[in-house]
């Protein structure tokens, strides 16, 4: 069995450091002439982005709500090819998984079934011994815990020597080293998480001084064993994943669906891909697997660029903040008037979150000032008091359409403040735990648009779909 070094950063909580030490590691690795691949645990977009834009490391994403388990293994071992070690970022507090109140789907989930070795981060900024029950309650939590190490975050010198001792002799885990309290390396945060890496000017110096920092005070060599240590990867090994038809990831279906893992349809049409400082949040697993079920990418700007790619056969629209940039996409009327005629002739068309939000007539920024946008869906997004259906759902068809027969279904997750006059009622959603519904999507033959965001790794049928629709386009 093959071996994949790797390690998981975790933590008890959202906002310990664990991005900040993750990334500092990522760049420790890299100065060391390591060539590291990196895994963000959970849906968020933000932090592979840091990973891949300052690091140059491919980051990809890993969750167990969108994926099931034999996928996550295939992800893990697919992006490994060609590295020398792997850092899984993790997502919340270690245990905190679907709707906070199960462990399924958290970083421990992750690491369990990856059988990755976890090193927390534990956070000592308003705290000193407490720290170490902390750490001493989540290793006993679960059995096996995965945790096989710690991190102290903004910490002086002295208080780590006596934490150190006393968290080694109480949970018998080894303690790597610390980080001192370093307010000169604050990365922002915006909504749910980080500002995007594109939005920081000196990104690169703040990684690079956090990763002088970590090889200063961290056992780095000592992580690196560890992570050499990590056991290999058996794909035969499932958990909880099932196989529902061509709704499930190609590992588990065996590719019957759409292009086997690996393989490019014999035909091969252009899709048109928005890529920018707006429309930044894509899975980079999903825009491969686009690829190998027969799609050549072609990227655009719909901030700068004035008309689309030529030669297209489809478009797709990812996530991002459309609503800090409105007024300049507002501007840009060639861009505008050029996606409406595509969308309006046919052109099989994704839109997902700040997409959908740009296919709008209007769109308001968080002032109340309304900008005119592509015009291909009647009505306005406009901004909400609060998260409007934030976290994980399932989406059922109600009727045939680009991507789904009626009655199928697809995992998926959002995540944002505007709301629309027009969200579409072309699928059902509904919470995993029971607890919401409420209907979304605008679907028809050739659109499929709508606040969530879905990971199209684990439908390579929806994409076989959507590609056959693109080539029988004109």
């Amino acid at each position: 069995m093959t071996k994949y070094p790797r390690v998981c950063i975790a933590a008890g909580w959202s906002g310990a450091g664990k991005t900040t030490f993750s990334c500092g590691l990522l760049k420790a690795l890299i100065g060391r002439g390591i060539r590291p691949a990196a895994f963000k645990c959970g849906p968020d977009f933000i932090d592979p982005m840091f990973h891949r834009e300052v690091l140059g490391a491919h980051s990809s994403n890993l969750d167990l709500f969108l994926l099931d388990e034999t996928a996550a293994k295939t992800l893990v071992r697919e992006n490994m090819d060609g590295k020398d070690m792997a850092v899984m970022e993790g997502v919340m507090g270690f245990y905190d998984g679907i709707g906070g109140a199960a462990a399924r789907a958290s970083t421990w989930h992750i690491a369990s079934v990856t059988k990755t070795p976890v090193i927390l981060v534990e956070d000592c900024a308003a705290s000193g011994m407490t720290a170490v029950s902390r750490i001493k309650g989540m290793t006993a939590f679960r059995e096996p815990s995965m945790i096989a190490g710690a991190v102290i975050n903004n910490c002086g010198e002295t208080l780590f020597r006596d934490l150190k001792s006393a968290i080694e002799n109480e949970t018998f885990l080894k303690v790597y080293g610390f980080l001192p309290r370093m307010k000169e390396y604050r990365i922002e945060s915006r909504h749910l998480g980080l500002v995007t890496a594109a939005e920081i000017e000196d990104l690169r110096e703040i990684i690079a001084g956090i990763a002088a920092r970590i090889e200063s005070t961290v056992d780095v060599e000592g992580i690196i064993e560890l992570g050499n240590r990590a056991p290999g990867i058996d794909l035969e090994e499932t958990g909880i994943g099932n196989c529902a038809g061509e709704n499930s990831p190609p590992s588990l279906c065996g590719g019957v669906c759409g292009a086997k893992s690996g393989t490019k349809a014999e035909s091969c049409c252009r899709v048109a891909i928005a890529r920018d400082k707006v429309f930044c949040f894509y899975y980079e697993d999903a825009l491969n697997q686009l690829r190998r079920t027969g799609a050549e990418l072609v990227f655009f700007s719909p901030l700068y660029d004035r008309r689309l790619p030529a030669d297209i056969k489809g478009l797709y629209f990812g996530g991002g903040y459309p609503e800090l940039y409105a007024e300049t996409l507002s501007e840009n009327t060639e861009m505008l008037r050029n996606i409406r005629a595509a969308v309006e002739r046919g052109t099989p068309t994704i839109a997902e979150c700040g997409g959908f939000m740009y296919l709008h007539e209007e769109l308001m920024d968080k002032t109340g000032a309304s900008y005119k946008m592509c015009g291909v869906l009647p009505g306005t997004c406009r901004p909400s008091p609060g998260l409007v259906h934030f976290g994980y759902a399932e989406y059922t068809a109600l009727a045939d359409n680009l991507l789904c027969r009626a009655g199928e279904s697809l995992r998926g997750h959002e995540f944002h403040y505007w709301v629309s006059d027009n969200p579409g009622g072309s699928f059902r959603a509904k919470k995993p735990r029971g607890d919401g519904e409420w209907s979304s999507i605008i679907a028809t033959d050739t659109l499929f648009a709508g606040f969530p965001h879905f990971h199209w790794y684990a439908y390579p049928g929806m994409l076989e779909r959507f590609l056959r629709s693109c080539e029988n386009h004109g």
